[in-house]
């Protein structure tokens, strides 16, 4: 699959209905099916700390992966942006060529209170991406949608890393996971790819590919929804 900008179209995102054009490969359960991966939760989490915490997650098209996260109980806000690059190519136009080392990701804002890391990161492996595509989330192409943690301290690098050990033993995708561990700050996209499936509801990418992610976290985890 050639992603948009290869093919002349507007936005990272926006190859938006594969399946007008009779392109749309095996369906991932958590990346356009309705079921979530069956997969355990995670057996450490981060220390329980005071205030309000921070999650970066990158997992394809960050218009989905906000979709999915503000739907979560506990989570005070979610922002789409770039992490992993430099503060200067931190932007649509340059993400685009794929030369900037920056994923399409997402700042969570979390109280731990309600939500912990580890569930974020079972909601993320299960239901939001597919962690086992390299350098890209059906129907996008990239190293801009690769599945990549960002830890915001060492606890949670260590509970990331642990659980990626965890799900690759427990053979839950019957294929390595592919989601890599890196540093890199976090910059807030342009205003328009904000709340771009509460504002679009009927966009074509985002029936296509996000509404289900949203309906298979409501039938797997009913209790942490809102």
């Amino acid at each position: 699959m050639m992603r948009a900008a290869a093919l002349g179209l507007a936005g990272l995102c926006a190859f938006a209905f594969a399946g007008a054009a009779g392109l749309v490969p095996p369906v991932f359960a958590g990346s356009g099916g309705e079921k979530a991966v069956a997969i355990p939760p995670s057996t450490v989490d981060v220390a329980p700390a005071k205030g309000d915490q921070v999650a970066v997650l990158a997992g394809g098209c960050f218009w989905g992966m906000e979709a999915v996260f503000e739907q979560v109980k506990g989570v005070k806000s979610v922002t789409s942006g770039y992490a992993g690059g430099a503060r200067g190519t931190a932007s649509y136009a340059q993400v685009s060529t794929e030369r900037t080392g920056h994923a399409e990701a997402v700042r969570i804002t979390f109280d731990p209170r309600q939500v912990s890391y580890a569930t974020l990161l079972r909601i993320y492996f299960s239901v939001a991406h597919d962690p086992t595509q390299l350098n890209r989330q059906t129907p996008d192409v990239g190293p801009s949608y690769r599945s990549a943690i960002f830890p915001q301290n060492p606890g949670q690098a260590r509970v990331a890393r642990a659980y990626i050990d965890q799900l690759d033993k427990s053979g839950a995708y019957g294929k390595p996971v592919a989601t890599t561990v890196e540093q890199g700050a976090f910059y807030p996209a342009e205003a328009e790819h904000q709340d771009f499936a509460r504002r679009n509801p009927a966009h074509p990418y985002i029936v296509r590919w996000d509404k289900p992610k949203v309906a298979a976290l409501r039938a797997a985890y009913p209790r942490l929804v809102r």
